[in-house]
């Protein structure tokens, strides 16, 4: 279990981060994204919008000091050239010269080789440091922590969305990837009053993150909080420690409610991961229409 200040590795990495990371896309401010640094946080994540604020204040802390601070550089690019284009696009805007980690975004199969040669030769050239890749197909996820080029995987896993437990982590190996969590209170529904079970008590964004970090599966997850009172909430889950059996298992009743509640809007999600699989050369299918051997 992971829910501590103290830090850890990522799995076959030599990268040691304090297990919850923080996200550019949501609104934070320069401030506070210097706060949380000096509170003890030092993973970074310039994902999908990458919030100006959040860059400034990143170039400050990585300037000053660069090797207490581990970035991860994400790209939709589906090819070689694209994919090296934006990393050197936000080398070159965060004033940096690597990045911790590339992540290749959004691969619900495995990549055809060409992009992972193609990644592996920007951390062979020193424009970054481990390859990283996110999938909402949680099949694939084995045969990705098979390949040694990969050194972490991004995976969604909270209390609604707990499938990662059956799906992947009793297939993944001794040396094993970094696992790091992404969507730690399903897009803020396990915090909605709405869909929580009549008598149970509404989480916090404290305890989305606890029960995250309380799986032994998990490395780190990330934060992405509009505001510096989100922040300290998402913060204090450190502060408190793993969830006892109790703890989890009102999680889980609340996430099994959520989830059942929730199943229309996900079917929204088709369209996205239809074409995202079209891009890749995947067809025009949903993950769920993929098939179960990652092949």
């Amino acid at each position: 279990m992971t829910c501590s200040w103290a830090p850890v590795q990522l799995g076959r990495t030599d990268l040691r981060v304090v297990p919850l990371g923080l996200a550019a896309s949501y609104g934070i401010g320069d401030k506070d994204v210097e706060r949380a640094f000096e509170r003890g946080l030092n993973l970074y994540y310039w994902g999908s919008q990458r919030s100006p604020e959040f860059g400034r204040a990143l170039k400050r802390i990585a300037s000053r000091d660069r090797g207490k601070v581990v970035t991860v550089i994400q790209s939709y690019a589906r090819s070689p050239s694209r994919i090296a284009r934006s990393l050197e696009n936000a080398l070159r805007a965060l004033r940096l010269e690597y990045a911790d980690v590339l992540l290749l975004g959004w691969w619900n199969l495995p990549p055809h080789e060409r992009i992972l040669a193609g990644a592996a030769d920007l951390v062979r050239r020193g424009k970054a440091r481990h390859l990283m890749l996110s999938c909402h197909h949680r099949p694939t996820f084995p045969a990705l922590a098979r390949d040694p080029r990969v050194g972490l995987l991004m995976l969604r896993y909270n209390a609604a969305h707990p499938g990662a437990e059956w799906d992947v982590f009793p297939h993944l190996e001794s040396n094993r990837p970094g696992v790091v969590a992404y969507t730690t209170t399903s897009w803020r529904q396990l915090l909605d009053p709405a869909f929580v079970p009549t008598g149970e008590r509404v989480p916090t964004g404290t305890d989305c993150y606890r029960f995250v970090l309380s799986s032994p599966y998990v490395d780190a997850c990330y934060t992405g909080p509009r505001n510096g009172a989100e922040l300290d909430s998402a913060m204090r889950a450190l502060d408190l420690g793993p969830m006892n059996e109790e703890e989890l298992a009102w999680m889980r009743r609340v996430g099994a409610n959520v989830r059942e509640r929730t199943r229309l809007r996900a079917r929204g999600m088709s369209l996205a991961d239809r074409l995202m699989n079209f891009l890749s050369g995947f067809g025009f299918r949903t993950a769920g229409e993929l098939p179960r051997s990652g092949g």
